[in-house]
């Protein structure tokens, strides 16, 4: 049986949840596991609640020496060439899918509220948020998977994904099936049919290979006025020193009050 997810302290089940989703090559418990941090700081106000991707991957080159026994790792799209061919449509549902039942398998009992991912789990939720967004406007709340109120996107590269079939998609946003490397029609601008709106912080690490590219998810997909920024001085991983998880947990946090969520203190 498939592992959806895995959950941070049982004591948490009451609070407010936030669903995470972990890198390319990884897996939920190991991203529970660089998330240490920032459950400790958030422990008090919010629950995380790790959700597993779907396809198995060979482990990310970045991870073997800490990890490389915490398999089978797992992707939610294809990066590489030689990850094998799936249809768009069947891609989207799967990913659907997975989200739901992580979400109604887990224990809590608090509302869901936001989505935090790393790398190519950023993607999928900054693209699960566009994809509430547009659901949410054609077709109603009611129709829409989820109703998070904010995002929270660490190391996250653009273009965005339509995870709903019944979306016509501009094209700077694409369908799961594409090799994510060949995309190339990026925005000029962050005016469009592409651009998110719903509230988002982004985690930028400022010696991260792929800064430029989540710039690029920054400025260009999302709505002015509706991001947040917080840099700090490290690579392509989860802040882990207090000073930049304080300024991380502090920003979600902010980002919980403003969307009218009660926290316990």
């Amino acid at each position: 049986m498939t592992q959806i997810q895995t959950s941070s302290d049982p004591e948490t089940l009451h609070l407010p949840r936030i669903l995470c989703l972990h890198g390319g090559g990884v897996n939920a418990q190991i991203f529970e596991l660089q998330c240490r941090a920032l459950i400790r700081s958030l422990a008090s106000s919010l629950r995380l609640v790790f959700m597993q991707a779907p396809f198995i991957s060979a482990p990310h080159p970045d991870i073997v020496s800490v990890y490389g026994e915490y398999g089978p790792f797992r992707r939610w799209l294809r990066w590489q060439p030689d990850h094998p061919e799936i249809e768009a449509e069947a891609a989207a549902e799967l990913l659907r899918n997975q989200a739901r039942r992580a979400m109604d398998t887990d224990p809590g009992t608090g509302e869901w509220i936001g989505i935090l991912g790393f790398s190519q789990g950023a993607k999928i939720a900054a693209s699960l948020l566009w994809t509430q967004q547009k659901v949410t406007e054609q077709f109603g709340a009611e129709e829409a998977l989820t109703l998070f109120k904010f995002g929270v996107l660490m190391a996250g590269r653009a273009p965005l994904i339509t995870l709903d079939s019944r979306l016509q998609h501009p094209p700077a946003v694409v369908d799961a099936a594409l090799l994510s490397s060949e995309f190339k029609d990026f925005p000029e601008s962050n005016v469009g049919d592409h651009v998110l709106s719903i509230p988002t912080l982004h985690v930028h690490g400022l010696r991260d290979p792929g800064l430029e590219q989540h710039q690029v998810l920054l400025k260009t997909y999302c709505a002015t006025g509706t991001t947040t920024l917080v840099e700090w001085d490290g690579g392509h991983r989860i802040p882990i020193k207090s000073h930049d998880v304080d300024a991380v947990t502090t920003e979600i946090l902010k980002l919980a009050k403003n969307a009218g969520v009660k926290l316990p203190n």
